[in-house]
């Protein structure tokens, strides 16, 4: 499988940047780079192109619950779970911020994504733009949690 122009243009930006990151191999993305934890929090930012969305680049942090919020989520009933997720919701519609609450790895994870839809015109700062845009989003998110759950 050929890798895209795109895929290479990243790769070698995350590189020219200094960035410590990690290609994944998904069944669901054409490619998938991952930034180990970046900023204060140590928010992982994902950087890759939905198969189902080509030529679309989704940049997401994961903000994943610590272990004692993981456990009292799972506690809560349907209803208390989703005022929950509308609480996350409201706060991450306030700073616009495309968000998914699910889980991975027996954790529940908050997703806070940028998606970029005109790649022809998808340069290395507007790159670094979105990295620095998902952290920001991502670090407000997690002290909402933090403070409010």
């Amino acid at each position: 499988m050929s890798r895209s122009q795109l895929q290479d243009s990243i790769e070698r930006w995350l590189f020219h940047e200094n960035y410590s990151f990690k290609e994944s191999k998904t069944e669901e993305d054409v490619f998938r780079f991952i930034i180990k934890g970046l900023g204060a929090y140590k928010i992982p930012i994902e950087i890759f192109e939905p198969k189902k969305q080509s030529g679309v680049i989704v940049l997401g942090g994961k903000i994943f619950l610590q272990n004692r919020h993981t456990a009292r989520f799972l506690k809560l009933n349907e209803e208390e779970q989703q005022k929950f997720k509308n609480s996350v919701k409201d706060f991450c519609d306030s700073i616009r911020t495309v968000h998914r609450i699910f889980r991975e790895d027996g954790k529940v994870v908050v997703g806070a994504y940028v998606v970029l839809d005109n790649v022809e015109r998808f340069t290395q700062q507007i790159m670094l733009d979105a990295i620095n845009q998902v952290l920001d989003m991502s670090e407000k998110t997690s002290r909402f949690i933090m403070k409010t759950f």
